[in-house]
């Protein structure tokens, strides 16, 4: 492995991070910034290019009350023309469904192919495949209630306590 193979290893994973901060906090620069626009996404629920996934994220991700994204195992096999990349997830959601909120426990794998142009990796296309699908029971409370003094609580672009350390 080369300087270079851990370079590109870690720019992708910068990607990644930034495509769950701009799911997360329904931030469109960050989340645009993960894809190349000429990219495609299967999210399942969407299919179709990058660009229009990201139009499609963020018209949804407002009525999506909280939800955090986290990724863990990540297998990453740089090619000459690209790299493959496998992406654990786990993501928790409360939003809106027929009868009320719903929350959600979803797990599952990015399945991507990045490229590199000039010095930037971006997702060139990607499939979610999903291993973990349950839907959980509402905490009891306010969102008040449950935080309590723990403080501040997350938000959205540009609201949320990071956007002042990283302005």
């Amino acid at each position: 492995m080369t300087l270079q193979d851990l370079i590109d290893r870690e720019a992708i994973r910068d990607c990644l991070f930034r495509y769950c901060r701009g799911i997360d906090r329904v931030d469109e620069t960050a989340l645009r910034s993960a894809y190349w626009p000429d990219g495609t996404d299967d999210h399942g629920q969407y299919t179709g290019s990058a660009e229009g996934f990201c139009d499609w994220a963020m018209s949804v991700l407002p009525k999506i009350d909280r939800g955090i994204h986290q990724l863990h195992n990540m297998l990453i096999e740089l090619r000459e023309e690209g790299a493959a990349v496998e992406t654990y997830f786990s993501a928790f959601q409360r939003q809106p469904g027929p009868d009320g909120l719903q929350q959600w426990d979803l797990k599952g794998r990015y399945v991507d192919w990045f490229e590199k142009r000039g010095d930037e990796w971006r997702i060139k296309a990607r499939t979610v495949i999903y291993d973990w699908v349950e839907e959980m029971p509402l905490p009891p409370g306010t969102e008040d209630e449950r935080f309590g003094r723990r403080k501040p609580v997350g938000g959205r672009h540009p609201h949320d306590p990071v956007y002042a350390l990283f302005a």
